[in-house]
């Protein structure tokens, strides 16, 4: 069951025009689905909704407690409901024994997600269902409900939604885009079994969607929009970037984080940031490559060095004692060239630094348009799921990056001299300049987009169509 609804808080907002519209926001529980989701909310909630956010009294956490660029209690029309995993009944035996017990627990909250949203559509002339995407299986009774209706939010690229949807309808595309995707590595490649497994169920039930939401906007990915309309014969919006666009540094930030006082000492540009998010964790001797690799390029670095989230647990605060080379963080604290930051670091603000002039990143998609906002090119790390395919969208198509671990050698450990040549040809040639000058005019494109351009004339057109 969901937590009661905030009666007081409703009625409050019940003056509003929009109130007697409920939009419900239905996240899949990792840090890189939760965050384009709440921002999404932020936008929503802007044009005078109120927004219901769903998830697990954990991951609820997570999400409040990782927000960057923007406060939560700017925004008092969002309410956040934490679930409580219902039985089993609706998940068939041989479903469970495919896709193992964190992706059970996700299927297990379909029972309280329909009873909190037959709860919501009694009490509003329209209840707007808007699901991740890996969410779908959980959401399906609502399109039986009174007054309901849903929307898919994709988390990935546009470019690597594509690639799934022609890979799934068998529509052909046009050169020099299929010649791009047929070169993409299988999903077998880049998705365990249990995932794959997984995914294939979230599929299967998404029939019922009339519209696709994504974290993009035309100026990076709009021949590809285009295409996925013509896949998917349905409307596309792309409303991002989702992240601000824009941002300050608060003082609680620079006081709970003593990064921002190292970067504010360090020449503009001069910095590369160094993070592989919240779902991977380096063996020990990849983290020594790195460390040495790092410490011989000669750039400075900031380094987020964290253990990945476990699934469903909580971890926010916990740091991360992973063995460095002896006598490792003295030297780099001596010579001041970097630094090291072992729990959960502010991204965004991070990246929106001025001492920062590239990113060496795993390029999972909130990863990479992050860094696009900024206008911060990238070294990339892909590791799993679509981070390969996104991989090739930055460096083939929009050509801000470089590779440091090339997919085809995933096997292999990445060497301390290939990471300090990536590092130096980023960071330090005519090549690495010419992609943060190429990248900062991405960078205003999308600033453009989000103010009053394209992603604002979707996201402008999604709300005309949910107040019809």
């Amino acid at each position: 069951m969901a937590n009661p609804i905030d009666l007081k808080k409703q009625d409050e907002i019940n003056n509003q025009e929009t109130s007697q519209i409920a939009i419900v926001i239905v996240p899949y529980l990792e840090q890189g689905h939760l965050n384009p989701l709440l921002n999404l909310s932020r936008l929503i909630s802007s044009y005078k909704f109120l927004v219901f956010f769903l998830g697990t009294s954990t991951s609820n956490r997570h999400a409040k407690f990782r927000l960057c660029g923007w406060e939560i209690l700017d925004f008092p029309t969002i309410q956040f409901h934490d679930l409580v995993p219902g039985s089993s009944s609706f998940v068939p035996t041989d479903v469970r024994e495919n896709i193992g017990s964190f992706f059970t627990s996700i299927l297990l909250l379909r029972d309280p997600i329909r009873e909190f949203l037959q709860e919501i559509s009694s009490r509003y002339r329209r209840t707007v269902v808007i699901n991740d995407s890996g969410m779908s299986w959980v959401v399906q009774d609502a399109v039986s409900m009174p007054n309901t209706e849903c929307y898919c939010f994709h988390t990935i690229s546009v470019f690597t939604a594509l690639s799934f949807a022609c890979e799934t309808t068998k529509k052909p595309l046009p050169s020099p885009v299929a010649d791009i995707i047929s070169e993409l590595p299988p999903r077998e490649n880049t998705f365990d079994s249990e995932t794959i497994e997984y995914l294939k169920l979230q599929r299967e039930s998404r029939n019922f969607y009339s519209v696709g939401l994504h974290n993009s906007c035309k100026e990076i990915e709009g021949i590809f929009i285009d295409l996925l309309e013509e896949q998917r014969e349905n409307k596309q919006y792309a409303i991002g970037p989702l992240n601000p666009v824009e941002i300050g540094i608060s003082i609680s930030k620079k006081e709970s984080h003593a990064c921002f006082s190292w970067l504010d000492k360090q020449d503009p540009n001069s910095v590369i940031y160094v993070s592989f998010g919240s779902t991977t964790t380096l063996s020990n001797e990849q983290v020594n490559e790195l460390a040495l690799g790092l410490e011989q390029s000669g750039q400075k670095f900031i380094w987020v060095l964290r253990e990945a989230d476990k699934k469903g647990g909580d971890n926010i605060e916990k740091g991360f004692n992973c063995p460095l080379p002896k006598g490792y963080e003295e030297r780099i604290k001596e010579k001041g060239c970097g630094f090291i930051e072992k729990k959960w670091a502010p991204q965004l603000e991070i990246l929106g630094h001025v001492s920062i002039g590239g990113f060496m990143s795993h390029c999972g998609w909130n990863s990479c348009i992050e860094s696009i906002s900024m206008g911060v090119p990238i070294a990339a790390w892909p590791i799993h799921s679509d981070q390969p395919r996104n991989t090739v969208l930055i460096m083939k198509v929009l050509k801000i990056g470089i590779v440091v671990r090339d997919w085809e050698k995933r096997d292999e450990l990445v060497s301390a001299v290939r990471i300090e040549n990536a590092v130096r040809n980023l960071m330090g040639s005519t090549e690495g300049e010419e992609m943060r000058r190429r990248v900062a005019e991405l960078s205003g494109a999308v600033s453009k987009s989000v103010m009053n351009g394209s992603s604002r004339k979707d996201m402008d057109s999604f709300v005309a169509h949910i107040t019809r």
